[in-house]
């Protein structure tokens, strides 16, 4: 405790004068005759706030103890309240200073505890030698079953540990290690630990280092594994050559993946084939986020004719992957014939009018989309037109998002922004508010009149970014029916 009350002291009082009597000392220093009732103090408030954390981990099942800053000091006298703890079920120690010294505060502690069942130590830079104790501690423990441990400094030598852990344990289910340094040796370990382990379901490795050979290291892993559902490998620059192999390995494996995350990943259309041939024989696959690739046209329509032979596939986010009206018209077919597919991301491609177009005549009388991203994606007045032309008739989309996409004032006949969705929609129960306040609303008081009209499905609409103006007060009569 007085290590952690020196952190929040006042600077060393100045050093004293010279004696001027023998036998007598002065003190210059201002205010050093109050110090120590100031160190009193401030031992006591801190004391006192440990003691408030301690009460809440007995008396709460779920407790965020995220960004205290209390430190490996604070962390050890929290860590008994844990100690044969029944209550405590989820605790985040996320952002707290505590490093690898800190993480011995759960030595004899976690063995003891089978209560506690997801534990975040995300945003602590306690490192590999951190890593290392917290496995060897967790061997032993018969209780957690998520653990986060995402931006921790974490690298091979770590993921090393957390391999041979997932050897001996057959608990965890969910490991979360996003954001941190792990390469191609780390891949390697995770994937010799995922042909022994069969009780893992869930695995976020977003944001790390793994390239074409991790990939390639984990695929082979993956092959022998039934267990895994959920598999997260956003922003590791994978590539096409890493994908070819990837999609082999999940082809040839028995178990069945619920979940893929292969966004930010450098694929591109060479890449979008081996995915859409996964895509085809997949009969598990519920949600696919290819975001912030390079597809491109060619890529979409792998993707879409891959869809046509899918009937799982509920959510896909295809953002930000260089699709023009083409690639768009390709996925909109699909939609056309497939119910199963209810939320689509296209954010961010600049498919413009047209592709705005391809999609709003299918989705008029046909598919079953309850989501529906078109933001940033250029499509203008005219395109904005078709779509308030499809929500009329429409009656699936609860939430469109169109932020960024030149809406402007000149639209529509000579109408004033927002005026050709009027008598497009009614009923609205939920808006994002954030979409509208940061515009100029001279087209929101023909919003708020065309609530009045038709569309029953739309609960969500965003129109941020879109330069639409208002020279007065627009007044919204229908705040009174919406919730939040």
């Amino acid at each position: 405790l007085w290590k952690l009350v020196e952190k929040l002291l006042m600077p060393k009082p100045s050093r004293p004068s010279k004696p001027t009597a023998e036998g007598m000392n002065w003190s210059v220093g201002a205010g050093t005759n109050l110090l120590s009732g100031f160190t009193g103090k401030l031992f006591r408030e801190s004391k006192q706030t440990l003691n408030e954390f301690a009460k809440e981990l007995r008396a709460f099942s779920s407790v965020d103890m995220s960004g205290r800053n209390f430190g490996d000091e604070g962390l050890f006298f929290l860590a008994e309240s844990l100690g044969y703890n029944q209550t405590a079920e989820e605790v985040s120690f996320a952002a707290n200073g505590i490093t690898a010294a800190g993480i011995k505060a759960f030595d004899g502690v976690l063995q003891s505890n089978i209560a506690l069942k997801t534990l975040n130590l995300s945003g602590n830079p306690i490192g590999d030698e951190g890593v290392k104790c917290l496995c060897d501690i967790l061997v032993d423990n018969a209780g957690v079953e998520r653990l986060q441990l995402s931006s921790v400094d974490l690298r091979d030598e770590g993921a090393k540990a957390i391999a041979e852990l997932l050897k001996n344990n057959s608990i965890l289910r969910v490991l979360e290690l996003n954001n941190n340094m792990i390469d191609y040796s780390g891949f390697t370990s995770l994937a010799e630990a995922l042909l022994e382990n069969s009780t893992i379901r869930s695995l976020h490795l977003n944001g790390n280092y793994g390239g074409a050979l991790g990939a390639n290291a984990l695929a082979k892993g993956l092959e022998g594994n039934k267990s895994l559902r959920e598999l997260h490998l956003h922003g590791n620059s994978i590539g096409d050559e890493g994908i070819r192999a990837l999609m082999s390995g999940l082809s040839s494996r028995k178990g069945k993946l619920a979940v893929l995350d292969i966004g930010n990943n450098s694929i591109s259309a060479k890449g979008a084939f081996h995915v859409a041939e996964y895509i085809k024989n997949c009969k598990s696959l519920l949600w696919i986020n290819l975001y912030m690739n390079d597809i491109g046209d060619e890529g979409a329509e792998k993707i879409a004719d891959a869809l046509k032979q899918n009937r799982t596939i509920t959510t896909i986010d295809l953002g930000g992957n260089n699709i023009h009206s083409k690639g768009a018209s390709a996925i909109a077919r699909v939609l056309k014939d497939n119910s199963v597919i209810t939320s689509l991301d296209l954010a961010y491609n600049p498919i413009g009018a047209d592709g705005a177009k391809a999609l709003s005549e299918v989705l008029k009388f046909h598919g079953n989309i309850n989501t529906l991203k078109l933001g940033w994606c250029q499509i203008g007045a005219s395109g904005a037109e078709f779509v308030a032309d499809m929500l009329r008739y429409n009656n699936t989309i609860s939430i469109l998002d169109l932020r960024a996409n030149g809406l402007r004032d000149e639209v529509c006949s000579g109408c004033n922004g927002l005026s050709f969705f009027h008598s497009a929609i009614y009923s609205l129960k939920h808006m994002l508010f954030y979409s509208l306040c940061i515009n100029y609303l001279q087209g929101a008081k023909c919003l708020a009149q065309s609530f009045k009209v038709v569309n029953e499905a739309l609960t969500s609409i965003d129109l941020a970014f879109n330069e639409i103006r208002v020279s007065n007060i627009i007044f919204f009569p229908f705040f009174s029916f919406f919730t939040y």
